[in-house]
């Protein structure tokens, strides 16, 4: 998959593209059936296909103080549109300048002078450019003129219950509750969180539990504080069962100012410090508490460990 960063020219002269817009954070189960409708309208017509995604989340920009935290970075975001087959994946800079733009010089600019589409498909409450004024039929009226279809979906709706569709923002919610099982079925992948490991306090060693402390974005959403089992992968490929606590370790500090995600790697011994890690959450064990003294908080640490090892197979 080409990733595109310069709009000015196009990736590929004289073909024609089906395209999608969109934040595509998390490239959950309703952004994978878009994209696969994206690559099936490509196929019929012998087209490229692409999607049009933003380096960062438009509302980090048009409204600070309220943007959602961020289910996965731009660069795993790329990932997980590579995965999809797509051929190209365009990342738009968005600062306070992209926010002004109005939707059709946007849409001229990115869909018909630089990809050439042919076709554009988007959820059907799509919005897009200066104010969100942009909208299906902002499109269809430019599509008209400039010679692309315009295929709004619906959204692809949930199967557990809710009558609501698959969306970032009801995976946040089940993130929020530490529904992390749920949020995967919803994503269609474990939420796996990134970071590097840095040196902590080191208590889990003195406990007999040493921990890699991942220090994570301040911009990317995490589940509830708790206890989880899931899975941690280093850099060299090799992955590793793990005991994830994120929290704020209540029994050894009164009002810790924010939470650390510490995983304990099973049946592992070696030097992860300065490594990136990603670490995935598949199961919800149980909710962070204080403890009335170490040897309590280590019997607990060694029952989590165990009901890991139970929950992942090992």
């Amino acid at each position: 998959m080409r990733v595109i960063t310069d709009l000015s020219s196009s990736p590929w002269p004289g073909e024609r593209t089906v395209v999608t817009i969109g934040a595509y954070d998390g490239v959950h189960l309703g952004h994978r059936a878009v994209i696969a409708e994206v690559r099936r309208r490509a196929d019929e017509q012998g087209a490229r296909s692409a999607v049009i995604t933003f380096d960062r989340h438009p509302a980090s920009v048009v409204r600070p103080e309220s943007a959602p935290k961020l289910l996965t970075d731009v660069d795993q975001k790329i990932e997980l549109l590579a995965a999809t087959g797509v051929d190209a994946t365009v990342v738009v800079h968005f600062d306070e300048q992209q926010s002004q733009e109005a939707p059709v010089d946007f849409a001229r600019r990115v869909l018909v002078e630089c990809l050439s589409a042919s076709a554009v498909v988007v959820g059907s409450d799509f919005h897009f450019g200066r104010g969100r004024q942009g909208n299906v039929d902002t499109l269809r009226a430019l599509g008209a003129e400039c010679d692309f279809s315009v295929h709004p979906m619906a959204l692809l709706p949930r199967t557990d219950g809710p009558d609501e569709p698959i969306s970032s923002t009801a995976i946040r919610r089940a993130m929020a509750g530490g529904q992390v099982e749920l949020a995967a079925r919803l994503l269609g992948h474990p939420f796996e969180a990134r970071g590097s490991v840095v040196t902590g306090d080191q208590r889990g060693r003195l406990l007999g539990f040493p921990t890699a402390n991942v220090e994570v974005p301040n911009a990317i959403c995490l589940p509830a504080d708790g206890v989880y089992a899931g899975w941690y992968l280093r850099p060299d490929g090799s992955r590793h069962q793990c005991a994830i606590n994120l929290g704020r370790r209540p029994t050894f500090y009164e009002h810790a100012d924010h939470s650390l995600l510490e995983a304990h790697l099973l049946d592992f011994s070696g030097d992860l410090y300065g490594e990136p890690a990603r670490v995935q959450f598949t199961h919800f064990l149980r909710s962070e508490r204080k403890f009335d003294g170490i040897d309590a908080l280590r019997t607990q640490l060694q029952a989590d460990i165990e009901h890991a090892r139970s929950v992942l197979g090992a």
